[in-house]
């Protein structure tokens, strides 16, 4: 880290900035800047104890793990989990998740099962710690993993999301390789690591597709499943105990969606915990299931295992699946709600509740929990509100440099974007400089010129704008996923960003000039034309951080494109051609010092009309550009003031940039446990009644649920299909 002495921070700001707001900007930018070199590398819950019974998933040197591919058996039982959300305005809660309990054991695959909006997604996030935190939740239950209320943190665990980001123009190995890197450091062979990268590539069928690039919208790439595969092998570089994926067969074809639970069951056998949440699955997919949890409407309807025994659950209350029907299809219609008419709303819904109510009351008697102290709650919660500063993954200079390779490999070799952008550079300058072809010296060419420079820096920071704005957006989400694992911090990323993208961002500016200024026939020498790029290519590097800070402001790509041009539109009026500063009311006075469209203007007509003699006819007509320039109020600035000016806009929204991604950085809500009744710490195991699970009960004939009769829950005592069993 670089120490500045106090004198030297001080000249330096005070030549920087200049007098005023400007110092002030300068020294906030210059503490920013010292922060981000000199901060720590991402912050880590803390590992538990040696003394807590619960594998580190740190090596015993201390040092960042290298995936040696065994992997750490954990069982994740859950219990009375209530999750709701209160409305202000009705003052009504609704409740997401209803006293949901269950478990998950290593080497087998559990999917969470229901109708869309039956609590699927939202117990998975419990379990995996990544609900998103609202003052309007409310979280609450037992959670355990290998019998103890211990921290998710204790053990490495994946989360698969539904949405499958990745840098576009990076190919499948490339994006394996700079996650190793970024990830496991202490790999630190090239020979360790493309070993690592081809087992994965071989284990989850990538092999085929490893130098083609991950694709986007605009530019065709790997297919959706292999997508997800791709995901999958991100998450499994650091060998984790549970694996959770949250819906992977939705947007895929039959064939795609098979292959990947075919990939999460052998990644089950292997020996993880695997949990996924699936709508509904085709008959292939269901039969790859060991457990499954039936959910509708928040509540549990069943949990055990899968295949034939849930249809033999159902059946005992009367709801036989008919022959040649997908159990899947059958569970879904089941615990589903028909909305065709209000009576079968009634009836379906009186039927789901009797189901839930037979479960539950079985469920109140045979659950079983490791037996749990007041002092074990206590040490977890002190274990999991605890935070401490881990240490650096490779460094903030390393992982720097695999950031500035990957952004430049991802502007570089985005053809499809640059080449849109030189074309319109291009077009827009030839539009330009053919309504203010070859401008002469006489009056009536100085209101010209004032209007085309205007002109040019709003298209060149509009240009530069909209492209960050529509953009960061979907990389703010890839960075977050990244940051929450703790592979990088954010200073070595915005600082690789801004180099990066310095060379492509800077040609664009220099076509526009290159072919507007001789068709203009501006200020003819060749010093002028090189200061007149070099004030929008300025311009176009600030106008990509104010869009950046945009991205980083708002949650989607279409808010970012209708609050980055209306802001724009605000410097736009203040640029210096409209409202002259020194006219500017009070209270606005502040805008022109901020406006990048003002301080690009003022240069490019300092630039142009510096010099210049006019024709004149009359005493009162403009003579020489001097005079041009008092009339803008821009006599007394130089070309300097203006590219420093610019400078402070860029740092300004750089750190501000900074200063939003970590407050809007993702944030979880906490489970609240309760202690359980001192009484109640040892819940009574019972074994399955094999007399109950043999007796049946008369039902109507059933061919198939939904069907015009609506299916009501008999009238029987409760059959317990699941018991689940404490650790022995």
């Amino acid at each position: 880290m670089v120490v500045f002495g106090g004198k030297k921070v001080k000249q330096f700001v005070t030549g920087f900035g200049g007098n005023g707001l400007g110092q002030i900007v300068a020294a906030v930018a210059v503490s920013f800047l010292v922060r981000i070199f000199s901060s720590p590398g991402p912050a880590l819950l803390p590992e538990n104890d040696d003394d807590d019974g619960v594998p580190s998933s740190d090596s015993p040197d201390g040092e960042t793990p290298t995936p040696s591919g065994k992997v750490t058996p954990v069982t994740i039982r859950w219990n009375s989990i209530n999750c709701s959300v209160s409305d202000k305005s009705s003052k009504s809660v609704r409740f997401l998740l209803k006293n949901v309990s269950g478990e998950a054991k290593p080497g087998k695959l559990l999917a969470i099962m229901g109708p869309s909006g039956s609590g699927k997604t939202t117990l998975l996030n419990v379990l995996a710690g990544q609900l998103a935190a609202s003052p309007r939740l409310h979280l609450s239950g037992l959670l355990v993993f290998n019998g103890k209320p211990s921290s998710r943190n204790s053990y490495k665990f994946a989360y698969v999301r539904q949405e499958d980001l990745f840098f576009s123009q990076l190919t499948v190995r490339e994006t394996l390789s700079l996650a190793i890197e970024l990830q496991l450091p202490n790999i630190s062979s090239v020979e360790e690591r493309d070993e690592h990268v081809n087992n994965l590539l071989f284990k989850l069928g990538l092999v085929s597709c490893a130098d083609t690039n991950v694709g986007d919208a605009k530019v065709r790439g790997i297919s959706g499943g292999e997508k997800k595969r791709l995901s999958l092998a991100c998450e499994l570089l650091a060998t984790p105990s549970v694996i959770f994926a949250d819906e992977p067969t939705t947007g895929l074809d039959a064939f795609q969606a098979e292959k990947v639970m075919e990939t999460l069951r052998q990644l089950a056998l292997d020996g993880h915990t695997v949990i996924c949440s699936i709508h509904q699955p085709r008959g292939s997919v269901y039969s790859k299931f060991d457990d499954i949890v039936l959910l509708t409407e928040g509540s549990l309807v069943y949990a055990g295992p899968a295949r034939d025994e849930p249809l033999e659950y159902f059946s005992k209350f009367g709801y036989h699946c008919p022959d040649h029907v997908n159990p899947a299809e059958f569970l879904a219609d089941l615990i589903s709600i028909d909305y065709s008419s209000s009576d079968s709303v009634h009836s379906s819904k009186k039927r789901i509740d009797g189901l839930v109510e037979s479960l539950s009351q079985k469920l109140s008697t045979t659950i079983h929990a490791t037996p749990i102290t007041i002092d074990d709650l206590s040490k977890s919660r002190k274990r999991i509100s605890k935070r401490t500063i881990a240490k650096r993954k490779g460094g903030w200079w390393k992982q720097f440099w695999l950031l500035l390779r990957r952004a430049w490999m991802q502007a570089s070799r985005d053809a499809p974007t640059n080449k849109v952008r030189a074309r319109m550079s291009i077009a827009s300058a030839v539009i330009f400089g053919s309504v203010f072809w070859r401008m002469g010296k006489s009056q009536t060419s100085i209101q010209d010129r004032m209007g085309m420079l205007q002109v040019a820096a709003i298209n060149t920071a509009m240009a530069a704008l909209t492209k960050t704005g529509g953009v960061f957006p979907k990389e703010r989400a890839i960075v977050d996923r990244e940051r929450a694992k703790g592979s990088y911090s954010l200073g070595p990323y915005l600082f690789s960003k801004l180099l990066a993208e310095i060379p492509i961002g800077a040609a664009f500016p220099l076509m526009f000039g290159a072919v507007l200024y001789p068709m203009a026939r501006l200020h003819p020498t060749l010093m002028r034309f090189g200061k007149f790029c070099g004030i929008v290519t300025a311009e176009s590097f600030a106008a990509s951080a104010m869009g950046l800070t945009v991205g980083a402001m708002v949650p989607t790509t279409e808010a970012a494109m209708a609050v980055g041009p209306s802001l724009m539109t605000v410097f736009i009026v203040f640029g210096g051609y409209y409202v002259n500063p020194e006219n500017t009311p009070i209270i606005f006075r502040w805008i022109p010092s901020v406006s990048l469209i003002r301080w690009a203007f003022q240069g490019l007509c300092i630039n142009e009309f510096r010099g210049l003699q006019f024709d004149h006819q009359h005493s009162f007509d403009i003579q020489t550009g001097e005079q041009a320039l008092e009339r803008l109020s821009f006599g007394k600035s130089t070309i300097r003031d203006t590219l420093l000016a610019q400078n402070r806009i860029l740092l300004f929204w750089y750190c501000t940039t900074y200063l939003l991604l970590e407050k809007n950085k993702p944030k979880y809500q906490q489970l609240e446990t309760t202690p359980p009744d001192h009484e109640n710490l040892h819940l009574k195991l019972e074994e399955f009644n094999s007399e109950l699970a043999d007796q049946t009960y008369e039902a109507p004939e059933v061919s198939q649920v939904g069907s015009d009769e609506p299916l009501e829950s008999p009238e029987v005592d409760p059959v317990g299909s699941f018991i689940l069993e404490g650790a022995q």
